[in-house]
């Protein structure tokens, strides 16, 4: 039998309306948030393939640790500092969620200048560690100069989009992602193509597009919110703060920075494995460069479900309503797995049409091992939807050390030793088995441990 903790179980809409509403509600600007995200690197992907062909690919593919690394500092900071804002706001405390913004705007400032500092005076050796050869480093460093001078308008639009959501202001946190995106289309064929900029040009649109995003987003904290930037509390950052603000992030930044080692470690592999074959290694990181990123839009969607559900399911968690909890978890994961598997049927049966996308590729074999990559590497992606959706539902109820360990499992501790181990004995391919068995195994543990969950739940219901 369930009961209602609070009066506001009876009177919030999370606890009374149809959980179907509640997720087109919530989730809508979710996924659209996330999936403008994620056509940041795929725009660029796009018309450097057309206009560069593999090897400009390859150069955005090896500048990609560059970016996960600014967005594990961003994400690290954002989301610890958005979820430490909604508990005080929640407190009543909006004081002290308007020092949390501060205090992270002015970290962030100092920590992406040292980063910017870093990067520029070790841009080449940095470069070489992530994969780049000498057919690649001009290409790599045109691209990485600009995205690492950048880095203080990549770290705020992640914090403060975060920062918007919390303060009740999803959509403008859509808007501001969406215009960038729109902008980063109308300018990257005008630089690329119209003034011959090349991996150059995909760079300084995506500036141009975050520089926007960035300035919607101040504008908003400046001038319009409950909790805005001032310059009072942006000079006097609270150390006890930034503190709690770490400790929230850190499992959400640990993520990206697992991502960002294991694609370090995947780069070069394909180099070193690629040069064995007749494709070549450059080639092979630039067929697994347009992979990653057609698997990034069915990944974001799943991710903004995710998202969406957590507010869902963690007020109906709190106010003992576990038969909405459950169906609300039912419905995420059954409309993300459709998604992912819908992913999953274009790249098994339709791959050369989306790989033309991305131009054709000069390289011998280019298209075929590409092709390849996305029926081996992204086999298993169709499990993908309902892992995300379960990673979500234990940080939404809090149970934060299940949800590291499930987040971590496909990428760092089973992906990432199956690439370095397949290869002795397949080679090249060991390298695309490793996607598929890694998928398969963590499905089949986040399986073990939602079924416990459920059942749990099913006999809280009972009782």
């Amino acid at each position: 039998m369930e009961t209602d903790n609070s009066k506001e179980a009876e009177t919030n809409i999370l606890g009374y309306e149809p959980i179907e509403k509640l997720l087109k509600m919530f989730a809508g600007p979710a996924i659209v948030s996330m999936v403008a995200s994620s056509l940041y690197n795929i725009i660029d992907q796009i018309f450097i393939g057309h206009a560069v062909g593999y090897l400009g690919i390859a150069a955005t593919t090896i500048a990609f640790p560059l970016v996960t690394i600014v967005m594990s500092v961003g994400t690290l900071l954002g989301v610890g500092g958005s979820a430490f804002a909604a508990i005080k706001l929640g407190e009543g405390k909006p004081k002290d969620a308007q020092k949390i913004l501060n205090t992270v705007a002015a970290v962030l400032l100092l920590v992406s200048f040292c980063m910017v500092v870093v990067g520029l005076t070790f841009l080449e050796p940095i470069l070489t560690l992530f994969g780049a050869t000498e057919a690649t480093m001009l290409y790599s460093k045109q691209f990485s100069s600009v995205m690492i001078a950048i880095i203080p308008l990549t770290t705020y639009l992640i914090a403060l989009a975060n920062m918007a959501r919390t303060d009740g202001s999803p959509r403008l946190s859509m808007r501001a992602l969406v215009g960038g995106v729109l902008i980063n289309i109308i300018l990257a064929p005008i630089f690329i193509f119209g003034f011959g900029w090349g991996v150059l040009g995909a760079a300084l649109a995506t500036a141009c597009a975050q520089l926007f995003s960035v300035i919607v987003l101040l504008w908003y904290f400046i001038k319009e919110s409950n909790m805005r930037l001032n310059k009072y509390d942006f000079l006097h950052p609270h150390k006890e703060l930034l503190t709690r603000v770490l400790a929230i992030g850190a499992s959400s930044g640990l993520v990206q920075l697992s991502a960002t080692i294991l694609q370090i470690v995947l780069n070069n592999s394909l180099l070193y494995y690629g040069n064995m074959e007749p494709i070549g290694g450059d080639a092979a990181i630039g067929a697994m460069g347009i992979v990653m990123k057609v698997n990034m839009v069915f990944i974001s969607i799943c991710i903004g479900i995710g998202i969406g559900s957590q507010p869902i399911v963690g007020f109906n968690r709190g106010a003992e309503k576990y038969s909405r909890v459950k169906a609300t978890y039912k419905m995420a994961a059954k409309l993300a797995t459709v998604i992912t598997c819908i992913g999953w049927f274009c790249c098994m049966f339709i791959p050369h049409t989306i790989l033309q996308i991305f131009g054709s590729g000069s390289a011998p074999g280019f298209l075929d091992f590409a092709t390849d990559c996305m029926r081996l590497f992204l086999g298993g992606v169709f499990t993908a939807g309902f892992q995300i959706i379960s990673t979500s539902y234990f940080q939404a109820t809090g149970q934060p050390l299940k949800a590291s360990i499930l987040s971590l499992m496909r990428q760092f501790i089973l992906l990432l030793p199956l690439i370095i181990a397949l290869p002795f004995w397949f080679g090249l391919y060991g390298v695309l088995y490793a996607g598929v068995i890694a998928d398969l195994i963590s499905a089949t543990v986040v399986f073990v441990f939602i079924h416990r969950e459920m059942k749990k739940l099913s006999r809280l219901i009972e009782s």
